[in-house]
């Protein structure tokens, strides 16, 4: 289970679910292991094992600036595992392969420095996100803010805009030198809407028009300035161009 949404940011409340879990588990005699996927959390939001109840936990060094292909699995004591890689051993017989020394020490570094600034970018990241969905609705009209409005990553905008693909989107902000995405960049190349937008109630037609925006601890306010010069007026050429518009 997600511990915060990759595509909308929404921050799922996993100490309650695990909690409610497990006392349905032992109400029926059995045993529930809760695992949460915390790839987005890691780095943006207090991530305490303990206090979340949960037996495992699994988090990405990329996504706090650390290397990329080094994670981490946080194991609870006694809560069984099996290896998928066999061989010499390695990681306490869990994953066998010579280990990433490097990956792994740049990860933990990566995250220490992440714990020690979180707060200060929590709040740095939150003003500008709130800054941009709150300009967007002032400037654009039928746009709508995907995933919850208050309990979401501080650094993930998701907005859909009616009328307008988010492939013509993404090409004028590419062309502008911005980086964004239509969604989750594990699906980025496939063509069907997002399985989330739609499960939150999202018509296949507006999910097609969804931008995500994700901050990093080295935007700027003058970055906010530039996307904000650039997106309102991106959106309102393209529905000027019907060829690129998600209706006729």
């Amino acid at each position: 289970m997600m511990m915060a949404n990759n595509e909308i940011g929404t921050i799922q409340p996993i100490k309650k679910i695990a909690e409610s879990v497990k006392s349905l588990a032992r109400e029926k005699g059995k045993t529930i292991l809760v695992h949460t996927d915390a790839v987005q959390a890691a780095g943006s939001l207090e991530v305490n094992v303990k206090d979340l109840g949960v037996d495992m936990l699994s988090a990405s060094g990329h996504k706090f600036h650390g290397p990329r292909g080094a994670g981490l699995l946080y194991l609870r004591r006694g809560t069984p595992f099996e290896p998928l890689i066999m061989g010499g051993g390695q990681e306490r017989q869990n994953r066998s392969g010579t280990e990433n020394v490097p990956g792994i020490v740049g990860l933990a570094k990566a995250l220490e420095l992440a714990v020690k600034d979180r707060e200060e970018l929590r709040v740095s990241l939150s003003a500008k996100r709130d800054r941009i969905i709150r300009e967007l609705r002032d400037e654009v009209e039928g746009m709508t803010v995907n995933g919850h409005l208050t309990d979401r990553l501080p650094n993930n905008v998701s907005v859909s805009f009616h009328g307008v693909e988010g492939e013509p989107i993404l090409l004028g902000l590419d062309f502008a030198g911005i980086c964004a995405s239509s969604g989750s960049a594990c699906s980025s190349a496939s063509l069907e809407p997002s399985h989330v937008l739609l499960a939150i109630g999202h018509s296949a037609e507006l999910a097609q028009g969804t931008l995500r925006i994700t901050l990093g601890r080295d935007n700027s306010d003058e970055d906010v300035d530039y996307l904000m010069e650039v997106l309102p007026n991106l959106i309102k050429k393209l529905r000027d161009l019907p060829s690129l518009s998600a209706h006729p």
